[in-house]
């Protein structure tokens, strides 16, 4: 990554480690099911979860498999991580970077990735290291919030999240991935496109303190007109927003 990205995702990610980790959007277990669901894991198989945050897809995961391996960028959101997960003992911790893993070629059966692409500044690079590092046959599962095709919707939606969250970078289009996964040998084995309704505050309170900055936030989604409202579905109370929706986007695909 480069530095002054790689510094932001620390910083952001150090003093927030706890609130990622009771996210209501992390903790969905119904997301988390389907993972298991897809991915259909074997007991002899290595697992790969980059971007680990607080984890969740690793605990999901180690009941299935023989081991898993969960790398983040930050120390302090992976250390955080580890004494939540104390008693699951196939789990290991590793400081990485996603865009340049540590691991050897054709390592894991499975890799995944959940709600965290959008902080990489150079995807072709995560997307070419998991290639690298998983098996032939193997799978990669991705879970992340996606920017609509109309470019309008797209430049609003990235806005928004830059300004709540320094450390995002850019939610690509399904149209980029799709792109990115032909290019590096990947093939579509199933993929779901669904609506992720946020919690308002949950969703601002997690990377913001300074109210200056929550209130230009709010601001900026409240002065949207009629139609960008429409379709991230803002919803309010008394004049004060509740939640709105964004696009995620979750799919499997398979190295050929």
């Amino acid at each position: 990554m480069k530095d002054e990205t790689k510094r932001r995702v620390k910083e952001t990610f150090s003093k927030n480690n706890e609130a990622y980790v009771q996210s209501q959007v992390h903790n969905n277990q119904t997301d988390l099911n389907l993972i298991t669901e897809w991915l259909k894991p074997d007991p002899a198989w290595s697992a790969l979860d980059i971007a680990t945050g607080g984890g969740h897809v690793a605990r999901q995961l180690s009941p299935d498999v023989r081991t898993v391996f969960a790398t983040d960028l930050t120390e302090q959101m992976l250390e955080n991580t580890a004494s939540h997960l104390s008693s699951f003992d196939n789990i290991h911790y590793v400081i990485a970077d996603a865009e340049e893993l540590p691991f050897l070629n054709s390592s894991f059966d499975i890799v995944t990735c959940r709600i965290a692409p959008h902080h990489f500044p150079h995807p072709e690079r995560f997307i070419s290291e998991v290639q690298r590092v998983v098996k032939k046959g193997g799978y990669f599962l991705m879970i992340d919030n996606i920017a609509p095709e109309d470019d309008k919707l797209d430049h609003f939606y990235n806005t928004l999240e830059k300004m709540r969250d320094h450390s995002h970078v850019r939610a690509l289009k399904v149209s980029q991935w799709e792109k990115l996964f032909r290019e590096n040998g990947f093939q579509l084995e199933h993929q779901l496109q669904r609506k992720k309704k946020l919690p308002f505050a949950d969703w601002l309170n997690r990377t913001l303190e300074d109210e200056t900055d929550k209130d230009q936030v709010t601001n900026y989604l409240q002065n949207a007109d009629a139609a960008v409202k429409t379709y991230f579905a803002v919803q309010q109370q008394a004049e004060e927003i509740t939640e709105f929706s964004i696009d995620e986007w979750m799919i499997k695909v398979r190295k050929l």
